[in-house]
């Protein structure tokens, strides 16, 4: 019987692991930029070609109500390489009070913080970002001060151009620390960036690695970018042309586990920092969600996430619990071998049994709770989604302030427009999230919370430029 059971522990994943000289699993993160929920084929848009995402759904798991921790960028990228709510790790709001990093700030991720791709170097992994960073410009804050072997793109977002009242530099393309071009293109950043993963996983083929890829686009520009390839060929403009040239990259790289017969070993999660941004005329779609990218509405924070690893994560299938890319941060680690700290709280919570769809299997969150700035403004538990009562909002749009005068509760697994308000119907509900949201905004939701850690700071900040 024992050798049975250790026989059986040696095929599971984590008994692989531990296998005397079985490799650790490699690890790809794409994170897309403002992507709404409802952006691809197989989240239910009509107007994007998708099929390369469509079929990476169809050979893993779609997560339906996985959440970023802020919808908006900085902040949302903090939380997803921290494991940690954005005023945990005080990156909320920048310097300046907004709620992301512009160029030249003296703020940004402290050094003192461990992020996932520190972690996974203790385990020999090579890492690598290719992408977008936005965590700070400044020398002490770019990602290779922070467990990145390697960077490839740009340090903020792709609309923090110079213009009028805004003296910022040229928007700078990096290798490592320094600038390679000013101003870039980004007309081929999909593809180049495409390039850069293919080639670093190749090279890196016999050892574990960790890409997180920060796709540029569909971006913050009201006018995204895509190559010659793509330019012009989608229904959608050019949101659908970046859209469609993403599923072009996503299958690439697929295309090139495979080939390399790395696909079986490797764990791959799609999805985006936060919902598509409210334009005029409407670009992204977070349908069936309510809501825009930059609020704490559904469509703001709920984002499209596909997890695929053959022989691992279920094909076919689809998760309905509740969970956030803070996640990552425990899962990947274990998944290493690798060892969280224990000198500070992660906030993110081990999903392995959501993701190889272990029967009965179900969130690890009590609760998740939605930050906009410095200020909490809603809870979910459940299937119950509390607005909490606030007096001033800060983010969002003027009819969703309004709204926040009052509490608000809705049932998501019936209402996903979040539309019929049943406060009134279910006291019970709203004091246990009312109770829950408490003790949250006591740990971190006040300048001098005991649950705060500090942010990163430079006394004199240069702008990154052309040498």
């Amino acid at each position: 019987m024992r050798l049975f059971l250790l026989a059986l522990l040696a095929l599971t994943p984590f008994g692989s692991l531990r296998a005397e000289g079985h490799r650790p699993p490699n690890f790809i993160v794409v994170l897309c930029d403002n992507l709404g929920y409802g952006d691809v084929g197989c989240f239910g848009s009509k107007v994007h070609r998708t099929p390369r995402l469509d079929r990476m759904a169809a050979e893993g798991m779609k997560f339906t109500d996985l959440y970023a921790a802020s919808g908006v960028c900085t902040p949302s990228r903090a939380a997803l390489l921290t494991g940690c709510y954005p005023p945990r790790v005080n990156m909320h709001v920048s310097d300046l009070g907004g709620a992301v990093l512009q160029p030249v700030s003296p703020k940004g991720l402290a050094p003192d913080e461990i992020t996932i791709a520190e972690l996974l170097k203790t385990k020999g992994y090579a890492t690598t970002i290719i992408g977008k960073w936005h965590l700070g410009d400044q020398l002490p804050f770019l990602p290779t001060r922070q467990g990145f072997d390697s960077f490839y793109g740009i340090p903020y977002s792709d609309d923090m151009t110079p213009r009028e009242g805004k003296p910022w530099p040229d928007l700078p393309l990096m290798r490592d620390e320094v600038v390679i071009d000013a101003p870039v293109d980004l007309n081929d950043a999909t593809k180049l960036y495409t390039e850069e993963t293919i080639r670093f996983i190749t090279e890196n083929r016999d050892r574990p690695f960790f890409v997180y890829l920060p796709q540029a686009m569909p971006g913050s520009t009201r006018a995204p970018y895509a190559s010659d390839s793509f330019r012009g060929k989608s229904q959608n403009g050019p949101w659908g042309d970046s859209v469609e040239e993403l599923d072009w990259s996503m299958g690439e790289i697929l295309d090139a586990l495979k080939r390399l017969k790395l696909d079986d070993n490797t764990l791959v999660i799609w999805t985006s920092d936060n919902g598509a941004p409210r334009r005029s005329p409407m670009q992204g779609s977070n349908l069936p969600l309510s809501g825009w990218g930059y609020t704490t509405a559904e469509g703001g924070m709920r984002v499209p996430t596909i997890a695929w690893w053959p022989g691992t994560v279920p094909a076919g299938t689809e998760c309905h619990e509740v969970a956030s890319l803070m996640d990552l941060y425990p899962t990947l680690a274990k998944l290493a071998g690798a060892k969280p700290p224990e000198d500070r709280t992660i906030d993110g919570k081990d999903i392995y049994p959501l993701l190889a769809g272990e029967p009965e299997a179900k969130s690890p969150h009590e609760a998740f709770f939605y930050f906009m700035f410095d200020q909490l403004q809603a809870v979910r538990s459940g299937p119950w989604k509390l607005y909490l009562p606030l007096e001033q909002v800060r983010g969002g749009w003027q009819g969703e302030k309004d709204a926040f005068a009052k509490p608000r509760l809705f049932n998501l697994v019936r209402d996903l427009q979040e539309t019929r308000n049943v406060v009134a119907e279910h006291p019970e509900v709203v004091e246990r999230l009312t109770s829950l949201a408490a003790k949250m905004q006591a740990d971190i939701g006040e300048e001098n919370s005991p649950g705060r850690r500090p942010a990163g700071f430079v006394p004199k900040p240069t702008p990154r430029v052309l040498p």
